[in-house]
């Protein structure tokens, strides 16, 4: 089923206040899953809000904390997430760190045990926004087997990058395994077989069963090259922010364990030499107007797919499972309460 984007973030920001949230965290954690739907990621959309509103219940989720900031160095802002909502907690620290950009040159947030940010990309726009280029990594729970092996030790640590030219940003969000471990319980979610390569099983063996690869190991994406990548930035963001390595990370894909994965946020004031931004983006448009491999489909940069599938489900809606959004409707329907024996309707607002 189609609906619009007013409709989906109507419904997860009411869905989320419902369950504890302030008004402004519910809206940015609604944005963030709607727009991952809009840029055509529905494994980091959607599909995660009834997990959000588990983890709340359990008591997993602080819906109405923003971390508790402490300033490291006078360039490194420390952030204890305290189970917040990822995109709140994150979006709080950069907010403070920005406004010294100017003067600091460069600067660094580094956030532990605040729970998933959904896509990375939605970070680095919004510091790119400011006028500054910027860089986001993250780490989850051992999902991604070594190259040479078969046991998942790795996260998926991805990472993101935008730089501001005269025009859109250039932005790159990818992970450093082959696919998110959010793609593979989409997959399973709605019944359909993962590709080859993607993933394997708990006993090592090579699998197209998303149920299997659930429980088994993603494989790194371009095989030495990610893996490297992938190690390099696991030890990084635990250096930097003082989190939990992939084998002892929990919390990003379940609804029990408390969040421990940690993010890093790199801010940088971009050079001034004169008409850079306007160099930056007739390179990009050179090299999407160089020759393509095949006729009819023109050369892209990072960020240009994305950009336009949510400009086009802006105009007209976006598709999802009919389930699914059954499923949040009945989320938030009003419920009958039981106090003191007697029943009280929740009124929850329409």
């Amino acid at each position: 089923m189609r609906i619009s984007e007013a409709a989906a973030l109507a419904l997860a920001t009411r869905l989320l206040e419902e369950h504890g949230a302030p008004r402004d965290h519910a809206a940015l954690q609604a944005r963030v899953l709607v727009t991952a739907e809009m840029k055509g990621h529905p494994s980091h959309g959607l599909y995660r809000l009834p997990r959000l509103v588990e983890r709340i219940e359990r008591g997993v989720i602080d819906p109405q904390t923003k971390g508790t900031q402490r300033w490291r160095a006078d360039a490194v802002l420390e952030v204890e997430g305290s189970s917040g909502f990822g995109p709140v907690v994150a979006m709080a620290a950069i907010e403070r760190l920005a406004p010294h950009i100017p003067d600091l040159g460069i600067g660094l947030v580094a956030v532990r045990n605040a729970n998933h940010l959904g896509m990375l990309a939605h970070y680095v726009e919004a510091i790119a926004a400011m006028g500054f280029v910027g860089i986001a990594l993250s780490s989850s729970e051992a999902l991604v087997h070594p190259f040479g092996g078969t046991r998942a030790m790795l996260g998926t640590n991805p990472i993101a990058i935008a730089v501001p030219t005269a025009e859109e940003p250039l932005v790159l969000d990818l992970a450093t395994s082959l696919v998110p471990m959010g793609r593979i319980h989409h997959h399973a979610a709605t019944g359909r077989p993962i590709p080859e390569g993607w993933a394997r099983d708990a006993a090592g063996n090579p699998t197209t069963d998303p149920g299997r690869a659930k429980a088994g190991a993603i494989a790194p994406f371009g095989d030495a090259k990610g893996y490297g990548l992938g190690i390099a930035m696991e030890l990084l963001v635990a250096a930097l922010a003082g989190s939990a390595l992939a084998p002892d990370v929990r919390g990003t894909l379940d609804s029990q364990s408390p969040c421990n994965k940690g993010d890093v946020f790199i801010l940088i004031e971009p050079s001034l030499a004169p008409g850079l931004p306007a160099r930056l983006s007739t390179y990009l448009d050179a090299v999407c107007g160089s020759p393509p491999a095949s006729a009819g489909e023109p050369v892209l940069v990072p960020g240009d797919r994305a950009r336009r599938r949510r400009a086009a489900a802006s105009r007209n809606g976006f598709e999802i499972d009919q389930r699914l959004w059954e499923d949040l409707n009945a989320l938030s329907r009003p419920r009958i309460l039981a106090f003191e024996g007697q029943r009280l309707c929740a009124c929850l607002p329409p």
